[in-house]
Formats: structure tokens, sequence, C-alpha cells
């Protein structure tokens, strides 16, 4: 019986990556396939905070330290669904495969709806004026999928880290 404790090890290492494999997410599928829309890679000054239902307050997306004229970059491939104002802010929107939208703002667009884009592909600067940024200029990223799945982007561009634990 020598073999029964690798054999048991490799049955519950399967097991695990069957039940990760499982978990419904936008990071291991994804990650690789999109770039962080700022370079070098920006610092998070805000944290994803989705509210408890649709209609209530929260955070749809994540803050990161940028500088006023900073280029935005296209997150990953797609078609830009948007480039315009909403509410009196300068926005783009990208839409990706498996029903994933991206947004940017503020941000002066040099593209139009309609141009399909590739990551890492500019899209338009960074501008003043998002009233819930820390620092001196921000660039609010959101990610959703369908029309109401608001999801945290920084999967897309971070890997998880997935650690083994002892039996």
């Amino acid at each position: 019986m020598v073999l029964a404790a690798p054999l048991r090890t490799f049955a519950v290492v399967i097991a695990a990556l069957v039940v990760l494999a499982a978990v419904p997410g936008t990071g291991s599928a994804d990650a690789g396939r999109f770039v962080w829309p700022l370079d070098p890679r920006p610092a998070v000054s805000r944290q994803f905070d989705p509210p408890e239902q649709n209609w209530l307050p929260g955070h749809r997306g994540v803050d990161l330290d940028a500088r006023v004229g900073q280029t935005v970059v296209a997150a990953g491939d797609g078609i830009v669904a948007f480039a315009g104002v909403v509410a009196g802010k300068p926005v783009v929107s990208i839409d990706h495969e498996g029903g994933l939208r991206t947004t940017y703002e503020p941000v002066e667009a040099s593209v139009v709806a309609g141009r399909r884009v590739t990551r890492g592909d500019p899209i338009g600067t960074v501008v003043a004026g998002h009233e819930s940024c820390v620092s001196p200029a921000c660039l609010h990223w959101g990610l959703r999928r369908g029309r109401d799945d608001y999801l945290d982007p920084l999967p897309l561009v971070e890997r998880p880290v997935i650690r083994l634990l002892p039996l």
C-alpha cells in the first residue's frame, strides 16, 4: 500500500481542480486575454463594491490612479459600443466575447462606436472630473456581463492565486 497516499493526494488534487473549474467568474479563463487599461500598471485607489440590489448605491467598477492626458487602452479585443457623454461624463464602452462589456470614464474618446479594437489599442485619454477620486486623476474601469450583472474587472488582469491546503 505504498501507492495509497500518493493516489489519494492525486485524487484530492483532481477533485479540487474540477470544483474550481466549475466556479463561475471572470478570472482564470479571461486572465491573459485582457491587459490593464493604463500603462504602467496603475494603483487601485478604490475597489469594486457592488450594491446589494442593482438600484442601490455601490461602486460598480474600480478606480485606477492616473494622470490627466494619460492614454487609455482597450483592455481586450472587442467592438466599441459607445463613445460619448453620459450624465455629463465622457465614457467609452467596449463589447467583448462572452457578453462582457468594459467601460472607461472619464475618457476623451479617440474611437467611435462600431470600431473594432484589439487589446492594447489606444481608445482615448483620461480627463479630469471623476468626483470620487482621491488622486488628482482616476480612471473608473467597469465590467458587466449582460445588462445588469456588474463584475469586478480586476480578475481580468490578475491571475487568481490557488493554494492547496494540507489534508
